[in-house]
């Protein structure tokens, strides 16, 4: 199978100045993606998609090819679905998957990406593989809607009561992966197809990066994943 993988990196960041370029350990937080898709062997071409040329010099230093993306696909409301379709259309090459590794969630290993691909090749059915946790502690039945009076109402009908240990579990997307099967990508302009499995993955090194909290999170967890011998 040939597998496209895309990295987006805007330039811009509200949240953590020139987050996608700042050192995580003892590299730039792109340079995490770029490190888990060459060590990958399932990937067949990697692009860093961005407006910024600074972006796009550490993507080349560290092997990676890019793609500059146009201003019209790099504002605050952007669709990363357009910036994709841009990469796909420069490229005028033939993939059977898309992979979306974004900069944001770094605690991913090759290993994780091959074994998605390997999922497709396994399930002729599936359209898409997301990544994702389970969920304990932050479960939907400990979560409420409040009334105009602000009295709570239970989000879920059942559970509220419900020992942790005996609860439904529920999973939610860490970021880490987004793949798609390229077909079903452009027919319903989404990542999240209607036919997709999910990848478990381990909800301790979940990390979302976008703000300064959420980085000294992840520099924390960045030391404890080195320890642990991962390697991205």
């Amino acid at each position: 199978m040939k597998v496209l993988v895309v990295i987006p990196a805007r330039g811009g960041s509200k949240g953590v100045l020139k987050k996608n370029i700042k050192m995580l350990g003892d590299k730039p937080l792109i340079v995490h993606a770029i490190d888990c898709a060459k060590k990958s062997k399932s990937a067949t071409k990697i692009i860093v998609s961005t407006d910024c040329e600074e972006i796009a010099a550490i993507a080349r230093q560290n092997g990676c090819n890019t793609i500059i993306r146009p201003e019209d696909l790099s504002t605050d409301t952007s669709n990363v679905v357009t910036a994709v379709e841009h990469v796909y259309k420069e490229l005028n090459e033939i993939f059977d998957i898309i992979i979306l590794l974004q900069p944001t969630s770094p605690f991913r290993t090759s290993d994780d990406l091959d074994t998605i691909v390997s999922m497709f090749e396994q399930d002729k059915t599936i359209d898409g593989v997301i990544s994702v946790i389970p969920m304990q502690d932050m479960h939907p039945a400990r979560m409420y809607n409040f009334l105009s009076n602000d009295e709570m109402v239970p989000f879920l009908s059942e559970g509220e009561t419900t020992r942790r240990q005996d609860l439904k579990p529920v999973y939610y997307r860490n970021g880490c992966f987004y793949a798609v099967r390229t077909a079903a990508f452009f027919n319903e302009k989404s990542f999240m197809v209607q036919h997709k499995k999910g990848y478990v993955m381990n909800a301790n090194w979940l990390a979302n990066i976008d703000t300064p909290r959420d980085f000294k999170i992840a520099e924390i967890l960045y030391q404890d994943w080195k320890n642990e011998g991962f390697n991205n």
